[in-house]
Parts: C-alpha cells; structure tokens; sequence
C-alpha cells in the first residue's frame, strides 16, 4: 500500500463507490440518498479551492482501497486553524490498518498547513472508528445526542478533537 494525493481523474469513480456504500449501509456518514458523479466533482472542486488535501490509499496495483480528507470546520475566519477531517475505506478492505495509515498522514499533512485543531464527528456506536481517534491522541469534546435519525433510529454524533502544536505565529485576519 502506498499514500498518495487523489484527484478526480484518477479516483472519482472508486471515491463515488466508497461514499455511497458509507451512506447506505453505514452511520458512518448522515446522508440517505447515494451521491451523483456531479457531485463528487463538486467535492474535488471544492477541497482543490479550499487547498484541503485528498489523500488516497493505493494498493499494489494502483487500486484505491480508502482515502482521507479535510475541510472547514465552521465558514468563520476565526475558525480558520480548525478542521473537520473524515476517512473512509472500501468495504472489502476494512481491518487492514488502511484507515490508520490514512489518519497520520492527514495528521501530517495539517501540521504542514499549520493547522492547529482537528475535528473527527464521529457515530457514537462506531467503535472502530473511536479507538481509532483515541489511540493516536484525539481527546472526546462532546457528544450530541440524538444529533441524527438514520435507519429508523436516533443517533449521537461524538466529537473528537487533537491539538496540533501549530501555528507557530496564528493570524486573526
């Protein structure tokens, strides 16, 4: 497996598979209705002109096996060293430290952009993906309850934050 920027071109097609099996049989993202191609080239559009990398995960082949992102947290200039970041793996390749591999880069890559908090909503039922924060040092904010109804049920949305040790020298604008 290697880490490696996606764009539209080379990963729109898998990005649009993995998007919607998280949106149809997960709670791993609040949405009901699966995405068009249009709007995963919406989304490519808008992390290239927000400078928010889309980091994917290759295997041996060249196939895209997960990929991680980042983007504004709230759209308020004060929150501009703030943001909300999600990963997401194929199906068919869960459990094989994908989305670890795929989470420090995006560590990485905030710290490069002096980036100072990073926000993961995280279901409150997904485990997985809570161990996951923890072990590589997000702390629990909060949990807002009932926050979502999906599959015929409540759901809490947790919020998990790490603090960066950047920016050397923040801006207020």
């Amino acid at each position: 497996m290697h880490i490696d920027y996606c764009c539209e071109e080379n990963s729109a097609e898998t990005v649009l598979e993995i998007f919607n099996d998280a949106i149809l049989n997960t709670t791993s993202i609040y949405e009901y209705q699966a995405r068009t191609p249009e709007q995963i080239a919406d989304w490519f559009r808008n992390k290239a002109a927000g400078g928010w990398p889309v980091l994917g995960a290759f295997d041996e082949e060249g196939n895209l096996t997960g990929f991680a992102s980042y983007g504004s947290f709230r759209p308020y200039p004060a929150n501009l060293y703030t943001v909300e970041h999600s990963v997401y793996v194929h199906p068919a390749h869960r459990g094989k430290g994908i989305a670890r591999t795929l989470l420090c880069r995006l560590i990485e890559e905030a710290r490069a952009q002096e980036l100072h908090v990073m926000i993961g909503a995280i279901d409150a039922d997904n485990g997985a993906s809570i161990r996951l924060h923890e072990s590589l040092g997000f702390t629990h904010a909060g949990t807002i309850v009932q926050a979502a109804f999906k599959f015929e049920r409540w759901l809490d949305l947790a919020l998990y934050q790490l603090l960066l040790e950047t920016p050397i020298q923040p801006d207020a604008g």
